[in-house]
């Protein structure tokens, strides 16, 4: 087996049945399945949903983005070996502990493969939910140069890089391109206060006002609940994004859900506690892939700069990253799930094969 073939880049081509357009992320491709089949499976699975909810197959790839581009690596690599499955067997693990402590459901309702979910179409909020418990990253740079208030917070002056903030930070930003709100931008990514939400909670996709709260308490003690686990670890949960939304329950209650992925490398930073202690940062996130690209690369405005984004598509586009680079990635990623999870990551020779197979012959979804 080739390194090349078992990582799994290009996940919108698998023949699975649909009748919508196959919508490709970043890292995860999403599958809309026909009327027909989302009810069978409602149906023969016993998922806990209304008899029409909207199903997806959600094929999670190795692929890495940092600064909105996908990189890859020599020898034909096109992502990172172990990442995908990685990245899921967090999210699941964190969804698990989340259900037994009672916080709120997820939209997974099944998990076929380790780069699989079987989810059900969710509203969501157009938040990026942040969370800071550490200063660092963007929010440091920020600093560094003067500013003071973050998101509506305001910061007290002598904070130093990397240390404890005084208290839980949450710092939102606009998902994708929101028009006509007043005072917030129209591009993707933008700081937002509470008050901006609060002002506009509709536009933002919230059914009620008081769901900010609601939001705020989820995202709090899914943070609290990531920190403590990881605390025992000796790993420093610093800072994550998490992502919200409605779906409507099989008696036909709107509820507030976490979607997508949560407490892993690629959405939070995570630092060794041992090092931390010793006055170092060991990243056990993507922050160190970004940190070598920066390094790498003799220009690093390039990629902090977003007015130099077409030299910067064209850097990640024409660069094959060395073999080492995007093999110690691989071990940071593996490394940190077979911790949370205390079982080893396994590299599959032909992912692709395996999903066609367990979707075909178990779930009916391949003709």
């Amino acid at each position: 087996m080739s390194l090349a073939d078992s990582v799994l880049a290009v996940n919108n081509d698998l023949p699975i049945r649909t009748d919508k357009p196959v919508h490709s992320g970043k890292v995860r491709s999403v599958y809309w399945l026909t009327e027909a089949d989302s009810a069978r499976l409602i149906r023969e699975r016993g998922y806990d949903v209304p008899a029409d909810t909207p199903l997806a197959i959600m094929v999670i790839s190795d692929r890495i983005s940092a600064f909105d581009c996908i990189f890859h690596g020599e020898g034909d690599l096109r992502g990172i070996p172990g990442k995908g499955a990685a990245l899921n067997a967090i999210s699941n693990h964190w969804f698990g502990l989340f259900k037994e402590n009672g916080l709120a459901d997820s939209h997974i309702l099944e998990i076929p493969h380790p780069f699989v979910w079987i989810v059900q179409k969710a509203r969501p909020i157009k938040v990026e939910a942040i969370i800071r418990q550490y200063i660092t990253g963007s929010m440091w740079r920020a600093y560094q140069k003067g500013e003071r208030v973050f998101c509506g917070i305001t910061l007290p002056e002598g904070l130093e890089k990397d240390q404890k903030l005084p208290e839980l930070l949450i710092t939102p930003s606009t998902k994708g391109i929101l028009t006509g709100i007043p005072g917030v931008p129209e591009q993707d990514d933008v700081n937002i206060s509470r008050a901006d939400i609060e002002a506009n909670f509709e536009a933002f996709g919230f059914e009620k006002k008081e769901d900010i709260d609601l939001y705020e308490k989820l995202l709090k003690e899914g943070f609290g609940v990531i920190s403590e686990a990881l605390a025992k670890l000796d790993q420093v949960f610093v800072d994550t994004k998490f992502e919200f939304g409605y779906v409507t329950d099989r008696n036909g209650n709107s509820k507030l859900i976490y979607m997508d992925e949560v407490g892993t490398p690629d959405s939070s930073r995570i630092w060794d506690g041992a090092a931390y202690r010793d006055g170092k940062i060991v990243e056990n996130s993507k922050e160190g892939f970004r940190q070598f690209l920066l390094n790498h690369f003799p220009d690093p405005d390039i990629l902090l700069n977003k007015d130099r984004m077409p030299e910067r598509e064209a850097l990640a586009r024409d660069n094959a990253l060395p073999l080492d680079a995007m093999m110690n990635v691989s071990r940071t990623y593996t490394g940190i799930a077979e911790k949370v999870t205390g079982r080893k990551i396994e590299l599959s020779n032909n992912p692709k094969a395996e999903i066609v197979a367990i979707l075909k012959e178990q779930y009916g979804l391949v003709d």
